[in-house]
């Protein structure tokens, strides 16, 4: 029979109890965004697909538009890293709803596989805000940005929000990959 001592009780106790007292994927909910490091071939094949497809439709359009939301005077890497994570963040949630908007039934399933990637970006992002920086202020660059953001998504009609958005998702990649970089993004 195995006889443990007062302090080995004690400690054996506490451990039982304080596993009992978080949920199981407590310590997995941390912020980890080393997958977005290096982007998988086919999410990026199917990226480039949707875009492809998306020029197409384009080019049969007389869209006339003024978005420059991702002409920026200064690069990701500039950014603190809670303030990329912000950027990151809104990016993917303009790109996430302009993939919602009614489409041709062959370009809906195109942007299905893009869409799924982009939004467990955006979880995975939004579990790091909730741990890392919940309160963050963004910066003077940032903050002008969101704000140019917001004005657009009032001005700005869908078909050219979608049409920035589209062409542009190539950098919103890169943005998610220096978030996931974090010092090393340069």
């Amino acid at each position: 029979m195995l006889h443990l001592g007062l302090p080995a009780l004690l400690a054996l106790a506490l451990v039982g109890s304080l596993v009992g007292a978080f949920p199981r994927n407590a310590l997995k909910q941390g912020c980890s965004l080393s997958k977005y490091q290096f982007l998988l071939p086919r999410e990026l094949k199917a990226v480039q697909q949707m875009k492809e497809q998306f020029e197409g439709i384009m080019l049969l359009s007389d869209r006339k538009c003024n978005a420059r939301l991702f002409h920026r005077k200064w690069s990701t890497a500039e950014l603190s890293a809670p303030d990329r994570v912000m950027l990151v963040e809104a990016e993917l949630d303009l790109a996430i709803s302009v993939l919602c908007l009614p489409t041709t039934p062959s370009f809906a399933e195109t942007r299905q596989r893009p869409l799924a990637f982009l939004t467990q970006a955006r979880e995975d992002l939004r579990s790091c805000v909730a741990t890392e920086a919940p309160s963050h202020q963004p910066s003077k660059k940032l903050r002008h940005w969101l704000q140019k953001l917001q004005a657009a998504k009032r001005t700005e009609s869908a078909g050219c929000l979608e049409a920035s958005t589209i062409l542009h998702l190539f950098q919103v990649l890169n943005d998610l990959r220096c978030v996931a970089l974090r010092e090393e993004c340069a």
